[in-house]
């Protein structure tokens, strides 16, 4: 589903990826773990072409996607990758139901068939009584898998988490790693997941181990 080759990255005279190679099949968690400044945020910023290489080239779905610019990228990204962050940035104003519909109101699918996808999704999460809340209203295990939602929208190929726990206590961190886990075995979601958090990367299919800007 990904493969990524040589991918480098430099700020200045600081080198932070130094020739990255990576694989993650379809329907499989991979966990990069590693100490803070490894690498692994900017290696998955990069991948979800969020942020570009230096050099190295990234597949997804056998599509080499760093060829892609403007709005040919952001159509694809739209289309194909879902973000999960550590922190949910939801849309304030704007429904549980509506901030998971927006991705599919975006790709310019009717505002019907979202929304119907999106209350299967939310219901799937556990959310059926909290659609109609604004995420003030949420607790903070609510607000991120309403955030999970919203990655899942638009049915992407792979779902790109940073830090994905980083903000939940102990009991809704493992409520998410419990989810991922069943979104794979259902769903056959494929998930890439940077995170400090050993019982989320031990769930995983594979965790690789980053340092000082590459996969060792």
């Amino acid at each position: 589903m990904l493969k990524a080759e040589n991918i480098t990255k430099n700020y200045g005279q600081l080198a932070v990826l130094k020739g990255v190679d990576i694989a993650v099949e379809k329907a499989e968690i991979v966990s990069i773990v590693g100490s803070s400044g490894a690498g692994k945020s900017t290696l998955l910023h990069i991948l979800g072409t969020l942020d570009s290489a230096d050099s190295g080239n990234i597949f997804i779905n056998n599509q080499q996607v760093n060829l892609l610019k403007g709005r040919e990228l952001a159509a694809f990204r739209n289309k194909h990758i879902g973000f999960v962050f550590q922190f949910h940035h939801l849309l304030p104003e704007f429904s549980a139901l509506e901030n998971v519909s927006i991705p599919g109101w975006i790709a310019g699918r009717s505002k019907k068939e979202v929304e119907a996808n999106a209350i299967v999704l939310l219901k799937r999460l556990g959310l059926e009584d909290r659609m109609e809340n604004k995420p003030q209203q949420l607790s903070g295990g609510e607000q991120q898998r309403v955030a999970v939602a919203r990655a899942l929208i638009n049915q992407p190929l792979i779902v790109f988490a940073d830090e994905p726990t980083g903000n939940l206590d102990s009991k809704n961190a493992k409520e998410l790693h419990e989810l991922f886990v069943s979104l794979r075995d259902d769903f056959k979601q494929t998930f890439l997941i940077v995170t400090h958090n050993e019982e989320l990367a031990t769930m995983s299919n594979r965790r690789l181990y980053m340092k000082d800007g590459q996969i060792v």
